[in-house]
C-alpha cells in the first residue's frame, strides 16, 4: 500500500541537521577562491562539505582556505587552469587520490573577456568564449562524472547567465556559450538521473563581483535601481552561494534538469534597453 499522506516514504533524504547539510560530503568548486566561487567555497563549508578548491590564482586560493580553516572548516586549493586538460587531469587525480569519492561539483568559472561586438570578433574571441565558458564546464563534468556515478551519486551545479536565457544584444557569441551549458546542464540531468546524480543551473545577473563590478563609475545612478531590477537592489555573491548550496544539498532532492535565474528577477522583469542617443545597448539606462 502506498504510505499515508502524513509519513516520509523511506526513499526521500531525511535532512537531520539544517545547519550542516553537507556534513562530510567532497565538494570541487571551480573557481572557488573568490567572487562568487569563494561565497560558495565558504558556505560549503560552513554546512560540513571538506571542499577542494581549483583556482587559476594560487593567492586568492590560499586566501578563501584561511578564511575557511579559521573557520573551522576544511579546504584545500589547487593551482588549475580548468581550460587545460592536464590540470583537470591533476585535480581529478588530487581529489580521488585522498577522498575515494566525490559527492558535489560546482562548475562556476566563466568570463564574459574579450568582449567583442559580433561584427568585430574573430575566430580567436570565439575560441576563447568557447574555452572559458563552456568547454570546461564539459572537461570537468567528464573528469568527475565516473567517480561520482560508483560513489552512488551527487549533485551538479553549473553557472552560467542569464543572457544564456534570454536574448542578449551585446554579445551573442558569449549568450551562446552559456545557453550550451544551460542546455548541457539539462540534457545530463536527463541521462543520469538515473544514475543518483542531479543536474542543475544557476544563471547569474546583477550580482557584484571583482570580475564584474556594478558599482564604480555608477554611484550618481544608484536611485535607479528600482528601475533596474525588479528586487530593487544589486545582488551579491552570498546569494548565489545559498542557491547553489539550495541544489548541491537535499533540500533540492527531487530537483533535476533546471536552469535557475539568480537574478533579481532581471530576465522576469525586463531585460536589454536600447539607447538611440548612446547608440547602445544597457541593462541599467540612465537614459534612452
Amino acid at each position: 500500500m502506498p504510505p499515508e499522506s502524513t509519513q516520509q516514504p523511506s526513499d526521500v533524504p531525511a535532512i537531520d541537521d539544517w545547519n550542516r547539510l553537507l556534513d562530510g560530503r567532497i565538494a570541487v568548486v571551480t573557481g572557488g577562491g573568490d567572487g562568487i566561487g569563494g561565497a560558495i567555497s565558504r558556505l560549503f563549508a560552513q554546512h560540513g562539505a571538506k571542499v577542494e578548491i581549483a583556482e587559476i590564482d594560487p593567492e586568492r586560493g590560499a586566501r578563501k582556505v584561511a578564511e575557511i580553516e579559521a573557520e573551522g572548516g576544511e579546504a584545500r586549493t589547487h593551482d588549475v587552469d580548468v581550460r587545460e586538460e592536464a590540470d583537470v587531469d591533476r585535480l581529478r587525480a588530487a581529489v580521488l587520490d585522498t577522498h575515494g569519492k566525490i559527492d558535489v561539483l560546482v562548475n562556476n568559472v566563466g568570463d564574459y573577456r574579450p568582449l567583442a561586438p559580433f561584427r568585430k570578433s574573430t575566430p580567436e574571441t570565439w575560441d576563447a568564449m568557447y574555452q572559458i565558458n563552456f568547454l570546461h564546464v564539459v572537461r570537468v563534468t567528464h573528469a568527475f562524472i565516473d567517480a561520482m556515478i560508483e560513489g552512488g551519486g551527487g549533485s551538479i551545479v553549473n553557472f552560467h547567465s542569464v543572457e544564456g536565457m534570454r536574448g542578449y544584444p551585446g554579445e551573442p557569441i558569449y549568450a551562446a556559450m552559456k545557453a550550451a551549458v544551460a542546455h548541457f546542464t539539462t540534457s545530463l540531468a536527463a541521462g543520469h538521473g538515473r544514475d543518483g546524480i542531479r543536474v542543475n543551473g544557476i544563471g547569474t545577473d546583477l550580482c557584484e563581483t571583482p570580475q564584474v563590478d556594478y558599482r564604480t563609475g555608477w554611484e550618481e545612478h544608484e536611485h535607479l535601481w528600482p528601475s533596474w531590477a525588479p528586487v530593487g537592489r544589486l545582488g551579491w555573491p552570498e546569494e548565489q552561494a545559498r542557491a547553489a548550496l539550495f541544489l548541491a544539498s537535499d533540500l533540492s532532492s527531487f530537483v533535476t534538469g533546471h536552469n535557475l535565474p539568480v537574478d533579481g528577477g532581471t530576465r522576469a522583469g525586463g531585460g536589454w534597453f536600447y539607447s538611440p542617443r548612446d547608440e547602445r545597448f544597457s541593462n541599467r539606462p540612465t537614459r534612452l
